[in-house]
């Protein structure tokens, strides 16, 4: 593959990431009452980290790295225990970054031990939780298709007519090309879309023209990390869920690519989640967990090289220092973004259809576990207040659609296969 095809499918891939990224610091700086000059550092160290940690993760050593095309980026799920911790009267920033920091060493110790649990993730759990991913995921992809949740001019004709119009140019892409071309039909269609937009008006250039040209890292920003116990407990959970998350694209993509992994895999996986954690504190970022969105472009795009993906961290370190650049790519419409989450997000679903089909086949229990998976988790990421009234300590597993099903999927498989006696198949599916 030559150098033009393969920054191309990495400037693919940093797009799909991006608006998920920066979503993450833009949230946590305005919760949090930053001005415009720390919002403009926190959202363009954040790019630089994202860049660093996925480096760290594609990279397959003896101890960090499992080795796989996959995009590291904010983890959503620390969001509202990071706004948690800032505006508790007895905490503060500083806490965020100590708790960052030291959560990221405890999950380095332990990845290991996380690492042997791989028992507990055969394909029946993975396949429900990748299939949860992409579900759970939707309602993103749509909300910003009618131009994102708050819009003034959320879901007007303008808007829906740029998201499918941007969808068509995807689809028919990606329908009557071959090779690289199709290959890069999302990125196709987000260049054909942004220039739509532009005709229609729903292009700024403002965040561009009001980006400096060069912009510095600096460690500890926001002052030096101060190491509040609840605090590094909090954190410590939110990683944990992290990692369950990430196990399930970890195994995603080792099916797509056709590489069985193995406990030392997984850990040397956590390991990095852990390293990139604690650089990230040291430098203001957040904790990070990797992309499912990228995992639904591998799979349409084909491309699985690594390579492409050591560009795109290449990519992403580059724009931390170009704040302009990476303004750059904020000013694509949200419509036009959503239309391509649609797919990426569908066909994250389709690769966890695909894991749970052979094993469904084979028992009737592992079509209940399935079911009962997907069923809780896709239900609790569509009425996300159910479990409120159950204590903190366990609602940390039940508040995230993705956690609630994994938990369920591992839960539900130690039930049905790993203890008693181990039934036979089921006589409708020989």
């Amino acid at each position: 593959m030559n150098k033009v095809k393969a920054t191309t499918l990495a400037v693919q891939h940093l797009l799909a990431m991006y608006a998920g990224a920066i979503l993450v610091p833009l949230i946590i700086g305005g919760a949090l009452g930053f001005d415009s000059k720390q919002m403009t550092y926190l959202v363009a160290i954040d790019i630089m980290m994202c860049g660093i940690a996925t480096l760290v993760q594609v990279y397959s050593g003896k101890f960090i790295g499992i080795g796989l095309p996959v995009v590291l980026g904010c983890t959503f799920t620390a969001v509202s225990p990071i706004i948690a911790i800032g505006t508790n009267p007895e905490q503060g920033i500083t806490d965020i970054y100590g708790s960052i920091i030291a959560s990221g060493f405890i999950v380095m110790i332990i990845a290991g031990f996380f690492g042997k649990l791989v028992k507990f993730f055969p394909p029946v759990v993975t396949g429900s939780v990748v299939s949860i991913i992409g579900i759970s995921l939707l309602p993103v992809a749509l909300n910003n298709m009618a131009g994102g949740q708050g819009a003034p001019d959320f879901a007007s004709g303008s808007n829906v007519a740029l998201a499918f119009i941007t969808l068509v140019i995807i689809l028919v892409v990606y329908r009557f090309s071959t090779g690289f071309v199709r290959a890069i039909s999302i990125l196709i269609g987000l260049v054909a879309g942004t220039v739509l937009g532009m005709f229609m008006g729903k292009v700024d250039f403002t965040p561009v023209d009001e980006a400096g040209l060069l912009h510095m890292v600096q460690p500890f920003y926001f002052g030096m990390p101060t190491f509040d116990l609840t605090a590094i407990v909090t954190m410590t959970l939110v990683a944990m869920v992290s990692l369950v998350e990430s196990t399930g694209v970890y195994f995603a993509l080792s099916d797509i690519c056709e590489k069985k992994l193995d406990s030392k895999d997984l850990a040397r996986g956590y390991r990095s989640e852990g390293l990139a954690s604690v650089i990230g504190g040291i430098f203001n970022a957040f904790p990070y967990t990797t992309f499912s969105q990228n995992v639904g472009l591998t799979r349409m795009s084909g491309v699985k090289d690594r390579k492409i993906i050591y560009i795109t961290g290449g990519l992403l370190v580059a724009l931390g220092f170009l704040p302009k650049l990476a303004a750059l790519t904020t000013i694509i419409p949200t419509s036009v973004l959503g239309a391509a989450m649609l797919a990426m997000f569908g066909m994250v679903i389709t690769q966890g259809m695909g894991m749970l089909v052979p094993v469904m086949n084979e028992s009737a229990e592992n079509a209940m576990i399935a079911a009962i998976a997907v069923g809780l988790g896709v239900g609790v990421s569509v009425v996300p207040g159910i479990f409120d009234s159950l204590p903190p300590e366990v609602a940390i597993l039940t508040s995230n659609g993705i956690v609630c099903g994994s938990v369920t999927a591992i839960i539900l498989n130690i039930l049905f296969n790993m203890i008693g006696p181990k039934h036979k198949k089921d006589p409708m599916h020989g």
